[in-house]
């Protein structure tokens, strides 16, 4: 709201719809609120494609469970995971499986230190998946602390335009005073709109995320001891056979 507009017009009544309140405030002011509206959008898009991942990511580590500990072959989960495209806990599944056949399709020595490799290659692979489940959440959580913010900012340069308007135009009734008013909190009202969501919606996502990687440790340990154990038999074994 420019103060020669109020200046002109003190005595016209300002419409005060959400639109016209847009319209009617400063060009800072209509910048961060369209940034706001633009990030809220954003927002909206990663929640609802995070939302969709997390869903997705969770049932296939049920069905992969189910089929794990089902007590079918290892090796045919093995072939029938490893030319696919695989997530969560079967990926870590099909990395130690991989790291596994190496060691033995390669030279005896490689045998050694098998497992402090597969140890590693299960932190790798967990270290992958938790980062592609919580890519773009850090957008959220920066709409979130800053939204109000910037919100604040417009609401406090659109509070100086309507002083400068009270003052140009030497008239301080409140239909000179409450548009600009109203133009300035409606930046802090979107700040908020795009904040707000954003908030809950880490908060949320954050903690299946955390769920989801508590599971793949659990699984890796698990798994990790099964492949222990194979390897302490086969290391057994080749005793017996050199003695």
């Amino acid at each position: 709201m420019n103060p020669a507009d109020l200046a002109s017009g003190a005595g016209v009544s300002a419409e005060v719809s959400l639109w016209g309140m847009f319209w009617g405030a400063h060009f800072v002011v209509k910048v961060v609120m369209l940034g706001l509206l633009g990030a809220s959008v954003w927002c909206w898009a990663i929640i609802i494609d995070k939302a969709l991942l997390m869903r997705r990511v969770v049932n296939e580590m049920d069905r992969f469970e189910e089929t794990f500990w089902s007590g079918n072959s290892l090796e045919d989960l093995y072939q029938s995971l490893s030319q696919a495209q695989t997530s969560g806990m079967a990926s870590l599944f099909v990395a130690a499986m991989r790291e596994w056949k190496r060691s033995f399709s390669g030279a005896a020595s490689a045998f050694m230190g098998l497992q402090a490799r597969i140890e590693k290659v299960l932190d790798v692979t967990i270290a992958r998946e938790v980062e592609r489940l919580e890519s773009q959440l850090l957008v959220l959580a920066s709409v979130a602390s800053a939204g109000p913010f910037v919100g604040l900012f417009g609401t406090v340069w659109g509070i100086m335009t309507s002083f400068r308007s009270i003052a140009a135009s030497k008239n301080t009734s409140l239909a000179v005073v409450a548009p600009g008013i109203a133009e300035a909190l409606f930046a802090t009202a979107i700040g908020l709109f795009a904040a707000i969501p954003a908030l809950i919606f880490y908060n949320i996502l954050s903690g299946r995320v955390a769920r989801s990687q508590a599971r793949m440790e659990s699984f890796a340990d698990e798994f990790s001891s099964i492949l222990s154990r194979q390897i302490d038999q086969h290391v057994a074994n080749e005793r017996d056979r050199v003695n």
